[in-house]
C-alpha cells in the first residue's frame, strides 16, 4: 500500500509540475517535431528579440574561466562585461558605431602588457568601432547569429531557471572532439534558455534571460568619458 500511495503521489506532482521534476521522466517526446525544427523555431525566435541578457562562462581545461554579460538589442546597442579568473576586467558601451571602453588596471597590465599603470581607471574612454576588430580587443559585439547547424537529437525535459525546458544535443563535422546542448523552453514562446558546449579544450555555458526587457544602455556622463578622436585632431 505504501508503495502504492508514492507512486500516486509521483504521478500527480508530475502532472502538476508539468513532468519536468526529477522521477518525473519526460523526454521530449510528445512534441511530433524533429529536433531540427525546434531548434529553428527557437532560433526564428531569438531572431525577432528587442533585447536579450546573455550570460557566458568558459572555462579552459588546462587554464582559467572567462566570465562575461552582455545585454543587448542584437543590433547595435549594448552593454557588457567581461571578467578573467587570472585577474582583469573589460567594461564596454556600444551606441551604433560608438565604444565606451573602461579597462581596469589588471586588464592593461596583464593582457596588454602597460606596466605604467599604476592606479585604477575611472574614465572611459570614447573611439569610433574598427569593424572586425572585437575579438582582438576583447570587445564583444552587439550581434548574435542564431543559425542552425549539424545533426540535433531530442533528450530529455528539464529545468532550466525555473522552466520547462527540451534539451537537444547537436554534433557537427566540423567539431569532432565536442557536442553542443541547447534547451529550449517548452512553455510559451520557445525561448533558447541555455547553451552548454562541451570539447576537450575548455567548455562553455551560454545562459539567456531578460527577453525582450527594457534595454537601459546610455553613454556614461560626459566628465566620466576620455574622447580618443579628440586627442589625435
Amino acid at each position: 500500500m505504501r508503495n502504492m500511495a508514492a507512486a500516486v503521489t509521483t504521478a500527480l506532482t508530475c502532472l502538476l509540475t508539468g513532468a519536468a521534476v526529477s522521477g518525473c521522466g519526460g523526454d521530449g517526446s510528445a512534441d511530433e517535431r524533429s529536433a531540427e525544427e525546434i531548434l529553428d523555431d527557437a532560433n526564428d525566435t531569438m531572431r525577432a528579440l528587442k533585447s536579450v541578457r546573455i550570460d557566458v562562462t568558459a572555462d579552459a581545461t588546462k587554464g582559467g574561466t572567462v566570465t562575461s554579460r552582455l545585454v543587448t538589442d542584437l543590433d547595435d546597442r549594448c552593454r557588457a562585461k567581461t571578467t578573467w579568473s587570472e585577474g582583469g576586467s573589460l567594461e564596454q558601451i556600444r551606441l551604433g558605431e560608438t565604444d565606451y571602453v573602461r579597462p581596469d588596471r589588471t586588464y592593461l597590465q596583464r593582457w596588454k602588457g602597460d606596466t605604467s599603470v599604476r592606479s585604477s581607471l575611472k574614465l572611459w574612454v570614447k573611439s569610433p568601432v574598427e569593424e572586425g576588430q572585437d575579438g582582438e580587443n576583447g570587445l564583444t559585439s552587439c550581434e548574435r547569429s542564431f543559425d542552425s547547424f549539424g545533426k540535433a537529437t531530442k533528450g530529455r525535459i528539464t529545468r532550466i531557471d525555473g522552466r520547462n525546458a527540451l534539451a537537444l544535443t547537436v554534433t557537427d563535422e566540423s567539431v569532432k572532439e565536442g557536442t553542443y546542448t541547447f534547451y529550449v523552453a517548452t512553455d510559451g514562446k520557445p525561448y533558447l534558455l541555455r547553451t552548454v558546449y562541451k570539447g576537450t579544450d575548455y567548455h562553455t555555458t551560454t545562459s539567456f534571460s531578460d527577453f525582450d526587457e527594457p534595454l537601459n544602455v546610455q553613454a556614461p556622463k560626459p566628465a566620466e568619458v576620455l574622447d580618443v578622436e579628440g586627442l589625435t585632431d
